[in-house]
């Protein structure tokens, strides 16, 4: 039996949709991301990269904010300092890069690394790729600090904290040097 417009019957009296559409569709974006999270969860907790542990603590009530705890290596400026990096990741991921910061009480004094936490790193940005994951970014970063040879803050330091966005991924970085 048709009905107005030639749409039949039965397909006007489908039930309606009373939830809110989700911006990712039907969940597929969602469930690829929690499914990538809890692959990359299991790697660092197995094989983490050295002077890293996760802070189990810090995924019990959400997969999507993790704390990573870190050592400075040995033979390096850092050397046996203790900091804690912050990833935050959204439902795009591993499509966009995490945000990622130091956080804490201890944050390095790196000529790459602000004293509000954020970092200054192209991977973190405009380099990222999916085939990247947490435990690379570890990687980068224990490279970024074990590389260093002078204990300093970037020199725009104190206007960037003062002005910056509290999201670092929404700072438009200059990446200017490979050198500390």
């Amino acid at each position: 039996m048709l009905g107005p417009r030639g749409v039949t019957l039965a397909r006007q009296l489908r039930p309606l949709r009373l939830w809110p559409r989700r911006p990712w569709g039907d969940g597929s974006i969602m469930a690829s991301m929690q499914k990538r999270l809890q692959k990359e969860l299991l790697a660092l907790q197995n094989d983490p990269p050295p002077g890293m542990t996760l802070n189990e603590k810090s995924v019990q009530n959400s997969i999507t904010q993790w704390i990573v705890d870190m050592e400075g290596a040995p033979g390096t400026l850092y050397e046996g300092e203790k900091f804690q990096l912050l990833f935050k990741f959204s439902s795009r991921y591993p499509f966009d890069s995490p945000q990622v910061m130091f956080t804490g009480e201890n944050i390095p004094v790196h000529p790459h690394v602000y004293s509000n936490g954020h970092i200054c790193l192209s991977i973190l940005t405009e380099d990222w790729s999916p085939a990247l994951s947490v435990q690379s970014v570890c990687l980068s970063i224990i490279s970024m600090l074990s590389s260093c040879k002078e204990k300093r803050r970037p020199p725009d330091n104190s206007f960037y904290v003062r002005t910056c966005n509290k999201n670092p991924k929404k700072t438009k970085w200059w990446y200017h040097d490979d050198t500390c």
